[in-house]
């Protein structure tokens, strides 16, 4: 699903990505019910990143958006809902900026 998620995404919004991975996981260490994270360096603070540097990532958390979520179809939607605003988070936009845009 995240898969297909992420194939559902405008060739704009991929295109600049660099060094992250996609990954799945239960659900967060802290417990918080958060349906994804972006964890790295975004593109505004690339400065100095450069060769040899860890991959950013992105987690999705399986056992949240399953309690989140009604249904498959509301599942799907919220896998992608959730894909843009953790990869919103990779070019730099803060928390308000990606609410202002309805992205999250």
């Amino acid at each position: 699903m995240v898969a297909d998620g992420l194939d559902s995404l405008h060739d704009e919004m991929m295109e600049r990505l660099d060094n992250v991975i996609f990954m799945v996981e239960d659900r967060p260490e802290d417990g918080s019910d958060v349906l994804g994270v972006y964890e790295g360096f975004s593109l505004a603070e690339r400065d100095v990143y450069g060769y040899g540097e860890q991959p950013d990532r992105i987690v999705l958390f399986r056992e949240n958006l399953l309690a989140h979520c009604a249904d498959q179809e509301e599942l799907v939607r919220e896998i992608r809902v959730t894909l843009v605003h953790e990869i919103a988070h990779f070019y730099g936009l803060t928390e308000e900026r990606i609410h202002e845009l309805g992205w999250g």
